[in-house]
């Protein structure tokens, strides 16, 4: 299980999601590994930290 730390990283992998980025609006989407559903989108550009990226 993945925890915060505070100090700008984490502990442990996130598991049962993966990410993927949208070329569109350039920003990253997190997906939920087992049903493929998208759960939340990030504001930035950047990527989420501690999940893994689909190709």
């Amino acid at each position: 299980m993945a925890k915060n730390t505070g100090q700008n990283y984490r502990h442990g992998a996130v598991r049962g999601r993966s990410q993927v980025h949208n070329p569109r609006t350039d920003s990253w989407v997190k997906r939920d590994s087992a049903t493929g559903r998208f759960k939340d989108g990030k504001a930035d550009s950047a990527p989420f930290k501690g999940v893994r990226k689909e190709k």
